[in-house]
């Protein structure tokens, strides 16, 4: 598990890079001079250009390896980084977050194959997915509050020099620490093609997603998930406590990933099926939802402690179902489709509480989404076969 061990370093402080620079963007893009609609619009054509990048990577990653992408994806990320410290037009911030977007679209799916990869079972699958959610998370705890105590301390440019050089130095170790050409073979023999309950090869059905046992209708609950996630994080800085700091709107995108690591350190979870973590899950970060739109009683900080418990719950779960529903030469572009489904949700979701937040309550909109998504979830075609 030493390349596990490396790779989890390595997307610490890729992760820790960039939501370091969420509460600090649109400040920036203020700094600028570009008004509130365009820098919806620099924000969302992250997620937009994420989308060629993930399509690329799906098909990259199974024929490469993963290992070209993580490195490339570091390495250039962080040379985009660089570029946007000397940025002083908010045009220019545009196609560097475009650039950003792009590049950035091929480090998920890699890394998530390659982890999944590393099993030797299904339930060290899902440990692995665990942990990789938990660094995800602990770097989303540190990253928002350190970015705006760089920022207040250093400035823009020197802060996002800072950043830019810790990707580049993250993906030149990572050419090193990352191995990857042992575990192909393994991975091939350890999960093999999926099979019918009759122990012969199944065959493709329509409106599967790549795989026959991942029907398309699976990828609206991530899809919907990321909406609301992007709704979530549409509100938090417009709020009346968090409005002129930056350093109070880092300390509540904090309190998110706080929740999430409280039940990612729950290692039994990756015992339950998957499916019954996303299903459950995502029916508490409704609940929550609801309940925000209604005022309910709990302040906001339990409220967002309660939001990062349930995507905890979901994120793993929802990469492990994937990866025991596929065999491992396609592992690259079912990642690439949950990552398409992370981003159209995180473009559509500001989008949706941007145009309709005077009218109904963004958290409402984030309750629909997910109850949509929920009642269209397959409960049975997305279980990996038995094998004979």
């Amino acid at each position: 598990m030493k390349t596990a061990v490396w790779l989890y370093l390595f997307m610490f402080v890729a992760f820790f890079d960039l939501h370091a620079q969420y509460p600090i963007l649109s400040p920036f893009a203020i700094s600028l001079g570009a008004a509130p609609s365009f820098i919806g619009l620099i924000l969302g054509v992250y997620s937009i250009t994420h989308i060629p990048g993930n399509l690329l990577a799906g098909y990259g990653v199974d024929k490469y390896g993963s290992k070209p992408f993580i490195v490339f994806s570091l390495i250039i990320a962080g040379l985009v980084l660089l570029a946007q410290s000397k940025v002083t037009d908010p045009w220019d911030l545009l196609y560097i977050r475009s650039v950003s977007g792009f590049v950035l679209a091929f480090l998920s799916p890699a890394c998530l194959s390659l982890l999944a990869k590393l099993a030797s079972d299904q339930v060290q699958q899902g440990k692995l997915m665990a942990g990789n959610g938990m660094v995800h998370t602990i770097a989303s705890v540190l990253s928002p509050a350190a970015g705006a105590y760089l920022v207040a301390q250093f400035g823009f440019e020197r802060s996002f020099t800072f950043l830019g050089c810790g990707l580049i130095a993250t993906g030149l170790l990572a050419w090193f620490g990352v191995k990857e050409s042992q575990y192909k073979k393994a991975a091939a023999e350890l999960f093999p093609s999926p099979l019918s309950e009759h122990g012969s090869p199944q065959t493709p059905n329509a409106g599967s997603a790549g795989d026959s046992s991942v029907p398309w209708l699976f990828f609206t609950m991530p899809l919907s998930i990321s909406c609301s996630q992007g709704i979530l994080f549409f509100e938090l800085p417009l709020m009346k406590e968090t409005h002129g700091s930056i350093l109070t709107s880092g300390v509540f995108f904090s309190l998110v990933s706080l929740g999430a690591l409280v039940t990612l350190s729950m290692l039994f979870l990756s015992r339950i099926p998957p499916l019954i973590r996303v299903s459950y899950g995502s029916l508490a970060l409704a609940i929550i939802f609801f309940g925000m739109s209604v005022k309910w009683p709990l302040p906001m900080y339990a409220s967002l402690i309660l939001i990062g418990m349930a995507k905890g719950v979901i994120f793993p779960a929802i990469a492990s179902l994937l990866a025991a529903s596929t065999t491992s030469q396609r592992y690259g572009r079912l990642f690439s489709l949950l990552s398409i489904s992370y981003s159209i949700g995180a473009f559509i979701g500001p989008m949706l509480a941007g145009h309709l937040r005077t009218h109904v309550s963004s958290y409402f909109l984030a309750f629909l989404c997910l109850m949509f998504a929920l009642s269209l979830l397959p409960l049975r075609a997305t279980r990996r076969p038995v094998q004979a």
